[in-house]
């Protein structure tokens, strides 16, 4: 089961590492070092290495023999979440009272790596593997947090496997498609925040029915495999001009497992059966790339997700014992996100035979909208700012090196509103400040 605000935090992370995310809502960009360096820019037309049909399968086509590459992006995400709580009950009389809840710096680093391998097979087919993560996002909060109410924990961990296959059906244009298997697991819980200590002695007599500070209210953790699909298509217009388009289908996890908790099932020693579903969006990529000199191009894409799939979160209950009140089923969140749209412009400068430079810059449209937005999913519009070293170390092995910073832009605001058992409304409000480095590096080889 799972995770009902499993979908605030994911941490995604191949290899069983974990990631902040930083594409919009919880999907990660962060696919190879290569295509970071131009703030992954252009990427669905690109065919720098083995790691080009993570976007665009058909861009194994341009790829000659044997190659492989494998990397690594280390994430280090600067989330803050800066607000009051405010509990309202007449049992404390008119006015409510007002406690600071700012989180800061509550999204943890990560490494995310990757793995790539293709071999042409002859002049028109060419096959390939892809291991990496597409959807991954980490939070954290002390249990007696202020905000703890809210969501204390959440993680969820993708790793997806893809095989691919393309096809060159004449010089100008080519195919690809692949299957998408996603393994995916996730965390998810939420405790009482330590200003029940106050409540207590404000309202003696309600001591016995409040829970303790840091007591685990709900805790939903399960896992899921699931499938999906990908295609990609190219168009070389000419020798310098190209374009490509690539989609990739939504994925259906059912996160199965258990949940526990004082308001579920009393104890956290105590389990009930139960599954979260959740479903990872499709998205699709057009891109373009521009060989405007021998040594200089520049490249484009546009990128959307299906966020608006992404509309509740809610936990079911089908085995014989069921969590406290016989429920079936609960609805831990609304979301209501909205399909979400990404611009990137990059550009590559061959300094010499050995050494190549790319930059880059991106708008990320935030998928949350204002009145749903959440201290879990704490998502914004970003602007991307990218830049990355090329070095042709032999004839077949090359590394790349790229660096990124992502801010976060524009107004977030987050208000949110959770009952305490029937005695008290507890409501947050409050601003998200972010940003975020990206450091990566990339190993490239030809057989």
């Amino acid at each position: 089961m799972k995770k009902s605000v499993v979908t605030l935090a994911v941490t995604a992370a191949v290899l069983g590492m974990s990631s902040q995310a930083s594409a919009a809502g919880f999907q990660l960009a962060e696919y190879s070092a290569t295509g970071m360096g131009r703030a992954f820019a252009g990427e669905a037309a690109m065919a720098d290495n083995a790691s080009a049909q993570a976007r665009n399968p058909a861009m194994l086509t341009y790829l000659e023999g044997r190659q492989l590459s494998a990397g690594g992006i280390y994430i280090q995400p600067n989330v803050d979440v800066l607000g009051d709580v405010a509990i309202s009950s007449p049992l404390i009389g008119e006015d409510p009272i007002v406690v600071n809840a700012d989180a800061k710096d509550f999204a943890g680093s990560a490494f995310v790596p990757n793995f790539y391998y293709s071999s042409q097979i002859n002049d028109q087919w060419t096959w390939g593997v892809a291991l990496n993560s597409n959807y991954g996002l980490a939070t954290e909060l002390e249990p007696t947090h202020a905000a703890a109410i809210f969501g204390n924990e959440t993680g969820i961990t993708t790793v997806e496997f893809n095989p691919n296959i393309a096809y060159k059906v004449n010089e100008q244009f080519s195919v690809g498609a692949g299957i998408r298997v996603v393994y995916g697991e996730g965390h998810v819980g939420a405790t009482m925040p330590g200003w029940i200590d106050g409540i207590k002695q404000l309202v003696p007599d309600l001591a016995p029915m409040l829970p303790e500070a840091g007591a685990s209210l709900k805790y939903m953790e399960g896992d899921d495999i699931a499938f999906g699909w990908q295609i990609g298509t190219s168009w070389q217009i000419n020798q310098n001009h190209r374009l490509g388009f690539a989609y990739h289908s939504g994925v259906e996890l059912e996160l199965d497992g258990h949940a526990s908790g004082l308001l579920y099932t009393g104890s956290d020693s105590v389990q009930v059966e139960g599954y979260l579903p959740i479903e990872l969006p499709a998205f699709a990529e057009l891109a373009s790339h521009h060989q405007l000199t021998d040594n200089w191009a520049m490249h484009a894409s546009v990128n959307w997700t299906q966020w608006s799939v992404f509309k509740e979160l809610v936990a079911y209950f089908p085995g014989e014992t069921k969590p406290i009140g016989d429920i079936d089923s609960d609805l831990v969140k609304e979301e209501n996100f909205k399909d979400n749209w990404r611009f990137a412009l990059g550009t590559t400068y061959q300094l010499n035979d050995q050494w190549l430079i790319r930059g880059g810059m991106a708008l990320d449209k935030g998928a949350a909208q204002d009145e749903y937005r959440s201290t879990t999913i704490p998502d914004s519009n970003r602007l991307w700012f990218s830049t990355g070293l090329g070095y042709q170390a032999s004839k077949n092995l090359t590394v790349d090196f790229s660096v990124t910073y992502i801010k976060g832009i524009g107004d977030a605001p987050i208000n949110e509103t959770q009952d305490l058992l029937g005695l008290a409304a507890v409501s947050f409000s409050g601003d998200v400040n972010a940003d975020v480095w990206l450091a990566g590096a990339q190993l490239n080889y030809k057989f």
